[in-house]
């Protein structure tokens, strides 16, 4: 399916564990199962985005080139670009090693908009580029808002759910005035929702209280075949694709497919 033009989407929340990178997969899954051609960048140190699609990030002879060497520019973006076994469904992998990039490129020119540049080199060839940026605010972080059309902010509905998410909107803001004017919040995604507990409709209500119609109507539930599957190295879909975590991120990608329209 073509669009008229790429879309760029940056899926970040500096607070860990709230389901980002299992966001970044799964809507890069069901993206691609909507026959959409889609690049899941993986720009996390942690490269979980990598292994949870069955690659060894800690394999680097065997792995090849990856964002490391492409923020470096030792390598070129296609290089690092590899078939998953999904149809319409490609990554670009990250390893540890991406950490020590980052404190290389400080140094170097233009390093707020290296990864914009590469991703510019490929994005002809898709129709959605996610990027799995880390849950810090760092230089990576800046790297993947300013490559971006898009911002996603996965929350989770628990205790502290908003926490740091101001300052991280703040730092968006500033993206957006001092270097991608271009750059919205697509929305924000509740995530690990436990419908049996009131803390979880509380907070989910806070969160639409705080961010009103940017709150996606889709809801990610606590699941185990959510948590299980990235051991197996596989996204939800295929792993249990009747699983209420797999409904809920094929509707979920249904739903921003809609806002991207």
């Amino acid at each position: 399916m073509n669009l008229s033009m790429v879309k760029v989407i940056c899926v970040t929340n500096q607070k860990g564990g709230v389901g980002k990178t299992t966001t970044a997969v799964n809507l890069a899954y069901y993206l691609a199962k909507d026959k959409f051609s889609t690049l899941l960048v993986d720009f996390d140190p942690q490269g979980n985005a990598t292994s949870g699609l069955g690659f060894d990030k800690n394999d680097k002879e065997k792995l090849g080139a990856t964002m490391t060497e492409v923020v470096l520019g030792t390598a070129e973006m296609e290089d690092a670009v590899r078939p998953t076994k999904y149809k319409n469904f490609d990554l670009a992998p990250a390893t540890p090693e991406l950490a020590n990039a980052e404190v290389e490129i400080t140094g170097m020119q233009r390093k707020f908009v290296r990864l914009r540049d590469a991703v510019r080199k490929v994005a002809d060839g898709y129709d959605y580029v996610i990027i799995d940026l880390p849950p810090s605010l760092s230089l990576l972080t800046v790297n993947g808002m300013i490559a971006s059309d898009y911002l996603l902010l996965p929350v989770q509905t628990e205790f502290y759910a908003l926490e740091g998410v101001a300052q991280l909107l703040e730092s968006m803001r500033l993206v957006m005035k001092q270097a991608n004017p271009k750059l919205q919040l697509i929305g924000v995604l509740a995530t690990m929702y436990d419908k049996r507990t009131s803390l979880s409709a509380q907070v989910y209500e806070e969160i639409k209280k705080y961010f009103k119609n940017l709150v996606f109507k889709t809801t990610i539930p606590r699941n185990v075949r959510v948590a299980e599957a990235p051991s197996h190295g596989v996204p939800v879909g295929a792993y249990d694709k009747f699983s209420k975590g797999a409904k809920a991120y094929k509707d979920f990608a249904k739903e921003l497919e809609e806002r991207t329209k």
